[in-house]
C-alpha cells in the first residue's frame, strides 16, 4: 500500500505541480489550500507525511504544524519563501521535521520526503526488537507509545529529537560522529550538514537538561560528535 501524503499550499499550481510528482512516484495525495481546511484533512485522512506551507488562509503553517503535531505522530515538512534563520528555528521549534525554502527543487523534496517515509518505516520494523522502555533517572522513552516523559511530563519532541535521542540512550556512553547521526537519523539522501544535529541537539538539551547550557545528559564530544551519559541496560534505569 502506498504512503499517503497530504499537500497543503494557497498556490494551486504549486499543490498540482507536487501532486504530480508525488502521483508520479506512486504515492497517494490529498491536498489542502488553507490552514483550517488542512486540519480536517490530516484528522479524516491520517496522512503519513504532510507538506505544509507556511503562509496560509485562515490558520498559518505555524500554527497548524502545532496542533497536527498534538494530534498525530507524522512527519512534517515545512515550505516557506521566507530564508531567516529565524523561520527555521521557529518550524523546528514547533514540530516540523525538514524545512525547505521556495523555490525548491521537486527532485530535493522527494528526496527528502523518502528518506523520512524511511525513518519512519525502520522505526516501525524495529520495534519489536527493542525494549518496551528505556529509563534514564526522571527521564522515561517509552518504545512502544513513540513518547518521552520527563518528571511525569510527556515531552512534545518532533520525529527527528525522538530519533535522536532513542539512538544515543540505545548507545549510551558511546561517542557518536555527526556523520553517523545523520545516516541513521536523516538517511543517505540528506543534502544537508553537520550543523543540521548540532541544532536539533540543541533542542533537544532544552527539552530534556535541567541546565541546557550545563548539559548532565548529551555531552559534546569536541571535533567528533555526541555522547549520551550514563550505562544503559535495556529497560531498566541507566546506572
Amino acid at each position: 500500500m502506498s504512503a499517503k501524503i497530504l499537500v497543503v499550499d494557497d498556490e494551486p499550481s504549486i499543490v498540482k505541480s507536487i501532486q504530480y510528482s508525488l502521483e508520479k512516484e506512486g504515492y497517494s495525495v490529498a491536498t489542502a489550500q488553507d490552514g483550517q481546511q488542512a486540519l480536517e484533512v490530516a484528522r479524516r485522512e491520517k496522512p503519513n507525511l504532510v507538506i505544509l506551507d507556511v503562509m496560509l488562509p485562515n490558520l498559518d503553517g505555524y500554527e497548524v504544524c502545532r496542533q497536527i503535531r498534538q494530534e498525530m505522530p507524522v512527519p512534517i515538512i515545512m515550505l516557506t519563501a521566507k530564508g531567516e534563520e529565524i523561520d527555521k528555528v521557529v518550524g523546528l521549534e514547533i514540530g516540523a521535521d525538514e524545512y525547505v525554502t521556495k523555490p525548491f527543487s521537486l527532485r530535493e523534496l522527494l528526496a527528502r520526503i523518502k528518506a523520512l517515509l524511511r525513518l519512519v518505516s525502520r522505526y516501525q520494523e524495529a520495534k519489536a526488537a527493542q525494549p518496551d522502555k528505556i529509563e534514564i533517572g526522571d527521564l522515561v522513552i517509552d518504545l512502544t507509545r513513540h513518547e518521552v516523559t520527563l518528571a511525569g511530563k510527556v515531552l512534545n519532541l518532533t520525529l527527528k529529537e525522538y530519533e535522536l535521542l532513542k539512538l544515543m540512550a540505545l548507545n549510551a556512553n558511546k561517542v557518536l560522529s555527526r556523520e553517523f547521526l545523520i545516516e541513521q537519523v536523516w538517511g543517505y539522501d540528506f543534502t544537508g550538514e553537520g550543523r543540521t544535529v548540532d541544532v536539533h541537539i540543541h533542542w533537544l538539551r532544552e527539552k530534556i537538561e535541567k541546565d541546557p547550557n550545563n548539559p548532565m545528559r548529551i555531552q559534546t564530544v569536541r571535533g567528533v560528535g555526541y555522547r549520551f551519559e550514563r550505562r544503559m541496560r535495556a529497560g531498566a534505569h541507566l546506572e
